[in-house]
């Protein structure tokens, strides 16, 4: 890879106030290494970056992402899914900074911001690929969740029954609020929160994790991602949604039924030199810190 007049595309929240000075703190340095900024025509009027010199408009952030070297990302996990959703059909490294309060996928800090680039101008990262996870209805519609996939009831109080079977034998039909089927990277999203356990990225599995369900008894479960995990949504009193990382789909008529396993689409994300997992979950959940102690 050219080190010099590299392209790097930037995907950013421009409705994130800390957002705006991490950007300058990028455009500054592209200036001061010979790099070129590729940035959406509606990232730089919602930020008030327009005439730098550094800086050269896209009609899109995917227009942005196809003419780059790589792809930097300012936010939080949102705007890491979202860049997901629109890059799935490209390989390129993609470096996560904090831009936001809480994200697993965005590791750089803005005090570290000049090196990191500095690091990853000179090729001194390495990839931590992220697989997504596949859903095919039964009409053949495929959906890609870097996250979770979400089964949930829909503006009603009832539960729903969901059940889920997987490479062929059933495992339990759920009496709950909703089914969560996560990916190891979404082990720390809404799974986390659902009561959902933590497993490292890169694990090959997936976490079946019921919502509030009706018995105390019925808890998630890890199964391996090669391996189908079929659900299905009978028709019953309460409406279901049916989305992926956020994104809802549209649920016609039940019953509804998704078979999920692991996708050969990557999400290469950059992992610098002293970046360590378990430092993250530590710093992020505030593992080991005690406010009765100094």
């Amino acid at each position: 890879m050219n080190q010099i007049n590299m392209k790097f595309a930037v995907v950013a929240n421009p409705n994130k106030f800390e957002v705006k000075e991490v950007l300058k703190e990028t455009i500054d340095w592209a200036g001061e290494n010979s790099v070129s900024l590729l940035i959406s025509e509606e990232t730089c009027k919602l930020t008030g970056f327009h005439n730098a010199d550094v800086i050269q408009k896209t009609n899109s952030d995917k227009e942005a992402i196809d003419e780059c070297d790589l792809v930097i990302v300012i936010g939080g996990d949102g705007t890491i899914l979202y860049t997901a959703r629109i890059s799935s059909h490209s390989s390129k490294p993609i470096l996560g900074v904090n831009g936001g309060r809480l994200g697993f996928m965005t590791d750089t800090k803005f005090e570290d911001l000049k090196e990191a680039l500095q690091k990853v101008k000179s090729g001194n990262y390495t990839i931590d690929k992220r697989h997504f996870l596949k859903a095919v209805d039964s009409s053949g519609n495929e959906y890609y969740a870097l996250n979770e996939f979400l089964f949930a009831r829909k503006d009603s109080t009832a539960m729903i029954n969901i059940t889920a079977e997987y490479d062929g034998s059933l495992i339990n039909t759920y009496w709950a609020d909703g089914l969560i089927v996560a990916s190891s990277t979404g082990s720390t999203a809404y799974n986390l929160s659902s009561g959902g356990p933590i497993v490292v990225p890169g694990s090959g599995v997936m976490l079946v994790t019921p919502i509030n369900p009706h018995t105390l008894t019925t808890r998630p479960l890890v199964v391996r991602s090669d391996k189908p995990l079929k659900i299905r949504v009978e028709e019953q009193e309460s409406d279901v949604s049916f989305s992926y990382d956020g994104v809802h789909c549209k649920v016609d008529t039940l019953p509804l039924e998704v078979e999920i396993i692991a996708s050969d689409l990557a999400f290469n994300l950059i992992r610098l030199p002293g970046q360590d997992y378990f430092e993250t979950l530590r710093n992020k959940l505030m593992w080991g810190k005690d406010s009765r102690r100094n």
